[in-house]
């Protein structure tokens, strides 16, 4: 991580944690176009489903280790057996609903590359290939859905995605960069805002 003066202003929610200060540094809203990037935070989005950001973000690595790098191929392979071994994994979130879900979203994630030519191409359409950038002032003022992310979480379970629900997207797409709401006085609202 980039050494930054102390005096710098960050969005609130990830000042009590070094990782998620990192993350929000470097990540955080910045314009995903990369299929397997896409890929990396559906998985850890469905497994963040009730559960905190920091607890996923803390165990990422072991997710990545336990799901072959986050290759949708290889986990659109899994079988019973390999669902089982992941369940004896305690580097990560052991739900048997949701590790299903990551297989069954990976066979889904693949037949929309297939149909579209890329992921990237079908999820940012429902943003008009464009950035939203919101002006949020506090923390407040951040919904939990949009518009738009009910639209993808209505098409994405149409398609045969589980854990897919508005507010889970809403999170991705906030990762994802297709929505910035990094708040106006944060460094890093200018940084990723839409040119």
């Amino acid at each position: 991580m980039s050494k930054l003066p102390k005096e710098i202003t960050r969005c609130t929610w990830c000042l009590k944690d070094a990782q998620e200060m990192q993350y929000h540094d470097e990540e955080w809203g910045v314009p995903v176009h990369d299929d397997q990037k896409h890929f990396e935070f559906i998985v850890l989005d469905t497994f963040q489903a009730g559960l905190s950001w920091r607890t996923i973000l803390h165990k990422r690595e072991n997710f990545r280790k336990a799901f072959d790098g986050f290759n949708a191929k290889k986990i659109a392979s899994y079988k019973e057996d390999k669902m089982e071994l992941l369940m004896q994994d305690a580097g990560i979130i052991r739900n048997k609903l949701k590790i299903k879900a990551t297989v069954s979203n990976a066979i889904c994630f693949l037949a929309i590359q297939k149909e579209f030519g890329s992921f990237d191409k079908y999820v940012w359409q429902f943003t008009n290939g464009k950035t939203i950038d919101h002006k949020r002032a506090t923390h407040a003022h951040i919904p939990a859905t949009s518009a738009e992310s009910d639209a993808m979480s209505k098409d994405m379970y149409k398609r045969g995605f589980k854990f897919v629900g508005s507010t889970i997207l809403y999170a991705y797409m906030q990762a994802a960069g297709m929505i910035n709401d990094h708040l106006v006085d944060c460094f890093r609202y200018k940084q990723v805002k839409a040119k």
